[in-house]
This record gives C-alpha cells, sequence and structure tokens, in this order.
C-alpha cells in the first residue's frame, strides 16, 4: 500500500511541474504572437502611409468579399 501511495504522489508531482511547464508554454506562445500582431500592424500602417490609394480605397478593399470579387473574374 506505502508504495503505491509513494507512486500517486510522484505522479501528482509529475503533473503538477507539466501544468507549470504548460502554462509558461502558452504564456511564452501568447507573447509572441501577440509580438507578431503588432509588428503586423505597424506594416500595414506603414503600406498604407506609403500608397498612393486613398483610405477610402484601401478600406473598401480590405472590407470586400474576396469570395464575390473572384466569381466576377471567372464569368
Amino acid at each position: 500500500m506505502e508504495l503505491l501511495e509513494l507512486k500517486i504522489e510522484q505522479a501528482q508531482e509529475k503533473v503538477a511541474k507539466t501544468r507549470a511547464a504548460h502554462n509558461a508554454a502558452i504564456d511564452e506562445l501568447k507573447k509572441l504572437m501577440d509580438e507578431k500582431k503588432a509588428l503586423q500592424s505597424k506594416e500595414l500602417a506603414d503600406a498604407i502611409g506609403k500608397s498612393k490609394r486613398s483610405y477610402q480605397e484601401i478600406l473598401a478593399f480590405i472590407q470586400s468579399d474576396p469570395d464575390v470579387e473572384r466569381e466576377e473574374v471567372e464569368e
């Protein structure tokens, strides 16, 4: 019985360590994804600033449905 209790305790410790590592990995992933999103936002803002297209043209393009445009081209 004592051996079983020891194995249960060891398994619980392993789960706790694994959970901590998992949570740390999730935090790191979230941080990296946030950093990527910030870089993409800056890149997009820079491209908009350098574009010869108007704000309205850019906004209309972004909000347009690509499936509708694809259907028009195929016809």
